[in-house]
């Protein structure tokens, strides 16, 4: 599933091209994916031009003169995810569900599996949107730090490693992120959150930090179908030090890489370093 830093990579590739764009027409190809695609929205979005892209958390943001009376477009990549600059002339494929054109350009959603989500947002405020309003903090924002993380992880029973992948907490932070983050710091996957001390949540919190900025340098990790929007794929799973590399030596004190199941998902962990 594209995650923080592949969606970052996304909106950095995205704004030279579409900044300042106006989007000419919309072609929807399937009325739903995750959710209905709405009605109407190539009427709503055309002559629009795009002042700026944002993200927040695993959504993009694509501002439409919201300040002058548009509104904003609500992207998100759900499990199999891409978004393409493609030719206009460039035939669409099977996966090809939507098309936002411009003069020089198409801006083309790819999503095999139609987990993905296109919505449509009125107005300025569009933080107040049902899919926003309850997203977690940005780990790369100025706020997230070790004495936030402790203060948030008080009391809390449940394992931190599901703990920072909820997006209610801390937004992004997937599950390739969460496992190296975890092994950098030196945190078992299996400690209960609330019994990491104030110190270690700092050490923690700027593991995931240097974790997130490494992958996003990287162009993010392209595991199965995340590609960047000129068609290029992420290389950080190249360099990861425990996900996905269960009986490979750990690069650190040469115990085997373990694997297990937390909240359906696997993790990778060290068992000697991670404590």
């Amino acid at each position: 599933m594209p995650e923080l830093p592949e969606v970052e990579v996304s909106r950095q590739g995205l704004i030279p091209h579409l900044s300042g764009q106006r989007i000419l027409g919309a072609v929807v190809r399937t009325p739903k994916l995750r959710q209905d695609i709405p009605r109407g929205l190539a009427a709503r979005i055309t002559g629009l031009r795009v002042d700026a892209i944002r993200r927040r958390g695993k959504y993009l943001l694509l501002d439409c003169e919201s300040a002058a009376g548009g509104g904003w477009l609500l992207l998100h990549l759900g499990m199999s995810g891409s978004l393409r600059l493609v030719l206009p002339a460039t035939p669409a494929q099977k996966h090809d569900h939507v098309d936002l054109v411009f003069a020089q350009t198409v801006l083309r959603l790819r999503d095999p599996r139609r987990f993905g989500a296109l919505l449509w947002h009125e107005g300025g405020q569009v933080e107040s949107h049902p899919m926003l309003a309850a997203l977690g903090i940005e780990p790369l924002s100025d706020g997230f730090d070790g004495d936030w993380l402790y203060a948030a992880t008080r009391r809390r029973r449940v394992a931190i490693k599901p703990l920072l992948m909820d997006g209610r907490l801390v937004v992004g932070v997937g599950n390739i992120y969460a496992a190296e983050s975890l092994f950098h710091a030196g945190i078992s996957p299996l400690r209960a959150a609330g019994r990491i001390g104030r110190e270690r949540c700092r050490v923690l919190a700027a593991a995931i930090r240097s974790t997130l900025e490494a992958a996003i340098a990287a162009g993010g990790s392209s595991v199965r179908d995340y590609v960047h929007s000129d068609g290029g794929a992420g290389c950080f799973q190249l360099s990861c030090t425990v996900y996905d590399r269960q009986g490979e030596p750990c690069p650190t004190c040469g115990e085997l890489i373990r694997v297990i199941r937390q909240a359906g998902r696997s993790t990778f962990y060290c068992p000697r370093c991670q404590r």
